[in-house]
């Protein structure tokens, strides 16, 4: 079955950086777009960040635009998001997912920007 494992979450400073991680398993990786989404406290999941299925093509939230970049390694069947500029907004669990999936979510990974 579909396994999604987030890592690479912790407490950082405002303007600090991080990068999350993304192991995937029970599919193949390299045929499916993958999106990372946040969830922050008493707020709804939103879609941070979505990669092509080659990594040839992103899209981003207008919010993380300019700050976050989504990757991915298809031999490793590892997705990434590096997270720069970090701002106490982006504080929130963030999980990842096939793009447009009814995938079950992960556990998350947390992402605390606070000084």
């Amino acid at each position: 079955q579909v396994q999604l494992v987030e890592s690479g979450g912790g407490l950082v400073q405002p303007g600090g950086s991080l990068r999350l991680s993304c192991a995937a398993s029970g599919f193949t990786f390299s045929f499916y777009a993958m999106s990372w989404y946040r969830q922050a406290p008493g707020k709804g999941r939103e879609l941070v960040a979505t990669v092509s299925n080659t990594g040839g093509s992103t899209n981003y939230a207008d919010s993380v635009k300019g700050r976050f970049t989504i990757s991915r390694d298809n031999a490793r069947n590892t997705v990434y998001l590096q997270m720069n500029s970090l701002k106490p907004e982006d504080t929130a669990v963030y999980y990842c997912r096939r793009a447009l999936s009814s995938d079950s979510w992960g556990q998350g990974t947390q992402v605390t920007v606070s000084s």
